[in-house]
């Protein structure tokens, strides 16, 4: 236990040092294919935020769902690809091939559903190929293009601030 926290700051550590090399890209591309990265370990109402997508014009072929655990259990099935923090290893590179698919597709739209802070998933939203990525406002300012101020329990605020924004900026 005491060692997955020494893992998560080295992690976090090599992560923000990572961050200062960041640069602000303009995305001219128009909203079609979503990535959702969510933590499971507060927020279990994944069908009805993929159902409020739906309503607002994303296509559900074109929405990829990725999902972050605390703890994962041998037999369990879970609908959707999970994966937990021991798919991050000490030099804060992921190790799991379905996350890595996820980090190396090149979305229209990422949306990073966490509000606390977790090396992996931070890790995720600094490596993803994703050209326009939303987010909470509580979680670091440089990972995301949009930060909305919200919690994670409030999805049908989130999306329509997202939606607002993304009209806004002539995305959609």
């Amino acid at each position: 236990m005491f060692l997955n926290y020494i893992k998560d700051f080295f992690a976090k550590k090599i992560l923000k040092n990572s961050l200062h090399n960041v640069k602000s890209s303009a995305s001219i591309y128009s909203i079609q294919t979503v990535g959702l990265l969510i933590d499971e370990s507060y927020f279990f109402e994944k069908e009805p935020l993929i159902k409020e997508l739906v309503a607002n014009g994303i296509l559900q072929n074109n929405i990829k769902i990725i999902v972050y655990r605390d703890k994962l259990k041998k037999n369990e099935f879970y609908s959707h690809p999970t994966f937990s923090a021991k798919d991050l290893n000490w030099r804060a590179e992921i190790t799991s091939p379905i996350v890595e698919d996820f980090v190396n597709e090149k979305f229209d739209l990422l949306i990073n559903y966490y509000d606390t802070e977790k090396a992996i998933l931070l890790t995720i939203t600094h490596n993803s190929k994703a050209h326009f990525k939303v987010g909470f406002s509580s979680i670091d300012k440089r990972l995301n293009h949009l930060m909305i101020n919200t919690n994670a329990e409030n999805f049908k605020v989130f999306i329509h601030e997202l939606f607002r924004y993304l009209k806004i900026l002539n995305k959609l």
